[in-house]
Order: structure tokens, then sequence, then C-alpha cells
């Protein structure tokens, strides 16, 4: 049975200090945040008012078991404190239990590593224009769905409303420097490879993905945010995967795809979700995380 649904969390023994489009975040002390992941969803950067029962448990026990497989290529933001012991009464743990992480405060760069694998999503759009992804020439005559030569990072500007920017790894450079620019790119090449070799293996194609990285005090770069979840990913099961069709997918394409049905000009308010569309939405999420991790959600 799905937890009832939380679509935004209510700690009042903490100072909250930022609220995303999934979610709320708290300071705990001056140098650690908790981070509650709500199931609240968003589409065309817009958050829908119908919350997906379960979502945001999915996404934390999927970003925790990355975050654990991947520690090695990157240090991440995790601190290991249960997020039950940083909150006080019984209201406020039932409200963080199985959806929040503790973690350490760090200084965010001010961009989302994109990397792709496939053409798919803008990167097919801007392909069909210009032969190119992000000003990354690409042969001739691929088709939608494809998968690419070799993986391409792709970065996007961070907005806080509206839409991330496309823009290209010279503009990368121009915001963060070379050298980290650089060490930004080969660790986000390096994490896909790593999580797509192993995704392969449990019959998922991870197309795209996208990584958020912060500075700690000596400079060096640490994953933050969330990590290869069915809302930074797209996920797609490789048994029903055609080159040429936007295939099936785990992750909220569901959700847009229903959407593009609609005479809806993509600008709040969003329209109401049917509960079939909640229901299979929400079953989709528990599908991804249970073929990707081989677990059940807890509890």
């Amino acid at each position: 049975m799905p937890s009832l649904p939380v679509f935004e969390s209510k700690i009042s023994s903490l100072k909250k200090i930022g609220r995303g489009k999934v979610r709320d975040i708290y300071a705990v002390g001056t140098d650690k945040m908790l981070i509650v992941t709500s199931d609240r969803l968003s589409a065309f950067d817009v958050v829908l008012s119908d919350p997906i029962p379960d979502k945001g448990r999915v996404l934390n026990q999927m970003a925790n078991f990355w975050f654990d497989r991947l520690r090695g290529i990157v240090p991440n933001q995790l601190t290991g404190i249960d997020p039950e012991s940083v909150v006080s009464s019984e209201e406020e743990k039932a409200q963080v239990r199985g959806r929040a992480v503790v973690v350490k405060k760090l200084k965010p760069l001010p961009i989302e590593a994109v990397v792709r694998g496939y053409l798919i999503g803008s990167g097919w759009k801007d392909y069909q224009k210009t032969a190119s992804v992000c000003g990354i020439a690409l042969p001739k005559g691929l088709k939608q769905a494809q998968k690419l030569p070799e993986p391409i990072f792709t970065p996007a500007t961070k907005a806080e409303e509206g839409h991330d920017e496309n823009i290209s790894f010279d503009e990368v450079v121009k915001l963060i420097g070379r050298e980290r620019a650089e060490k930004v790119r080969e660790i986000s090449l390096r994490l896909y490879k790593e999580a797509s070799d192993y995704a392969a293996k449990q019959g998922i194609i991870i197309a795209d993905t996208k990584f958020e990285f912060g500075l700690n005090e000596a400079g060096e770069i640490v994953l933050i945010d969330e990590v290869l979840t069915a809302d930074s990913s797209r996920f797609w099961p490789a048994d029903s995967y055609q080159i040429g069709i936007s295939p099936p997918s785990y992750d909220k394409q569901y959700v847009r795809d229903y959407l593009e049905t609609l005479d809806w000009d993509k600008t709040p308010p969003a329209p109401k979700l049917p509960p079939e569309v909640i229901a299979r939405t929400s079953q989709k999420y528990r599908e991804a995380l249970e073929r990707l991790t081989g677990r059940k959600l807890d509890g």
C-alpha cells in the first residue's frame, strides 16, 4: 500500500531555508542541511497540484543507492546522520522517514551537468535543427532515440524558475573556470558510464541524466542534490526499446505524454491529473527502483 502522500513537509523545529520543485530544505546547525523529498512532481518546469504517492520515498532510496555505488568516483554530500535524529516530534519524524537525508552544506556550482547517451528530448530537437547538440556536432542521419557514438556532456544553466537553458562548454568555462569545467565534465561522463553499464545488466537503458556538484571548504568537487533518479534521468526498459520512436519510460515522461494530449500552454496552473495517471505514475517510479536496485521500497 502506498503511504500517505507528502505534498509539502512542515518541520517547525528547524528553520526552512529553501523549497525547490520537489525538495524542502532545512538548516541543521551551521554546516548541515536536512533535505526532504516530497511527493510533488514537476512537468515542463511547472509543479503539479497532485502529489504522486511514494514518489519521494522512491527517489530518496534510489539516490542513496547510487550515492553509495558511485562514491569511489567522487565524494558526495551525505553525512550518514539519521534524519529522524535531527527533528523533534513523532509527527516530524513520520514526515522525514524514508524520504530525507542530512547533508553537508556546500557551495553549489551554477550549472547542471547533463550527460546524454541517446538522442531524445531537447537534444533530439536541437539535432533536427542543427545536426548538433549544445554545439557538439554529431554524425548525420541519426534517428530519434538512437544511441550516440559516445556519451556527450551537454551542460545547462540552473533556473530557479522557468526552463533550464542548454549552454556550451565554453560558457561553463566562463562560469566556473577551465580546470574546474574540465573536471566536472570528466567526472560526469565517468558517473554516467558506470551507472549505465550497471543499469544495462538490469535491463534498463539510461538515456540521459543530470548531475549537480558543489564545492567544499577545500575547493573539492562534491556530488550533491539527487543522483540518477527517475526525476533527473530518462530510464527506458531495454526489452521494448526501438530506434525511431520515443520509448516507454520509467520516469515522469508518462505524465508529460499525458499532458501533451491536453490543450495546455505549459504555464501555471497545471491541469489536474486523473486518478489513473497518478496511480500509474506511482507504479512506474516503484518499478524503476525495483528493476535498478533489486530492492523493493522500504517500509
